[in-house]
């Protein structure tokens, strides 16, 4: 068995790839909890986990496979190392689109720990035969292996220890049946408040050493459109500003001249977001208007519009989709005229 597992992991280079942790330039540039006490927002997917983890250290059991999904920079690569250092395991994590071949996927799981977590990003973005491997996996532990070529060609079955698959997706309409079936728990991340955006701004803070006021954290959290990954981002940037202003603390007045420096508008509307809805406004009276005519008078390719600034636009009631194209609801023209657009004419 040993000489198999040796071939296995001989055929692939893939492990070189595994994030097994944090380097120290990741953990400088922005704080990320170790535990769920920490981690800040989706509460109620902590208290359910909170639950199954319990329940697995009860019974001295692997977690029961789990599939995240949401909008990205949610959180889920980190709540999947919060899992893991839960349960006391290790962790490995990797890519749906790096694993090409499938004897990658059988290196990785061979060398897989006894009720360790092994993380799959993007994994609607396996190659299906890929993908078939990790049936057997997850059911029944094990998988089967070709050694040889030809007709000395044999198949073998390699037994894996008992490990926890955390799926996560932004797609999970991309997940094929068979493979969503097996996930024994399944939960959606949702964008996150203000105010719990808020908190993680301070907790960042704190981790940069630098003293922020509540109201400019919260105005922070306002512009960083549900998502903690930008709330991150735009408070390193604010830390610039205020750090190349002399200044050792953020105050509400350095947190808006950082934010009109940076483009971000009210209620987090970037430069972009305003070209679109004044496109829409001024060339079309409102829309409708097709995906790829905006793209082009705006100088942004379609599929970034779809998928990057659509979404925020319509949860804010600013954008909807119809069947002729992409509109400015009726009731929304006088209020983007006034707030967003200047004395511009509808």
């Amino acid at each position: 068995m040993k000489n198999l597992i040796d071939t296995v992991m001989q055929e692939t280079h893939i492990l070189q790839g595994i994030t097994l942790s944090e380097t120290p330039l990741e953990q400088s540039i922005s704080f990320n909890p170790r535990s769920l006490r920490d981690y800040i927002g989706q509460e109620l997917l902590k208290e359910k986990l909170q639950v199954y983890i319990k329940a697995a250290l009860i019974r001295k059991e692997p977690l029961d496979h789990l599939l995240l999904f949401g909008p990205p920079g949610l959180g889920k690569t980190t709540l999947a190392h919060i899992i893991a250092h839960e349960l006391g395991v290790p962790i490995k994590i990797c890519s749906g689109p790096m694993l090409e071949r499938t004897g990658d996927l059988v290196a990785i799981l061979s060398s897989l720990e006894p009720r360790s977590i092994f993380f799959i990003d993007e994994i609607h973005r396996m190659q299906i035969s890929v993908e078939e491997v990790l049936y057997g996996a997850m059911e029944h532990f094990k998988v089967d292996v070709i050694i040889g070529q030809g007709a000395g060609a044999k198949s073998v079955t390699l037994p894996l220890h008992p490990f926890t698959l955390v799926g996560a997706t932004t797609k999970s309409g991309l997940l094929s049946a068979p493979l969503r079936s097996r996930f024994g728990i399944t939960e959606r991340f949702d964008f996150y408040s203000d105010e719990a955006l808020k908190e993680i701004v301070i907790q960042n803070a704190a981790h940069m050493a630098i003293t922020i006021t509540d109201d400019a954290a919260l105005l922070i959290g306002k512009s960083a459109r549900g998502t903690p990954r930008i709330a991150k981002k735009i408070a390193r940037r604010v830390r610039d500003v205020a750090q190349v202003e002399g200044l050792t603390a953020i105050d509400i007045i350095i947190t808006r001249k950082a934010l009109d420096f940076l483009g971000i508008h009210d209620d987090g509307l970037t430069t972009l977001d305003l070209m679109i809805l004044k496109t829409l406004i001024t060339h079309f009276n409102g829309g409708p208007a097709g995906l790829d005519t905006i793209a082009s008078m705006v100088g942004e390719d379609a599929e970034t519009l779809e998928i990057v600034y659509e979404p925020f636009l319509m949860r804010k009631g600013l954008l909807e989709k119809t069947p002729r194209g992409r509109q400015i609801p009726h009731q929304q023209l006088p209020h983007l005229n006034k707030k967003f657009l200047g004395q511009m004419m509808i």
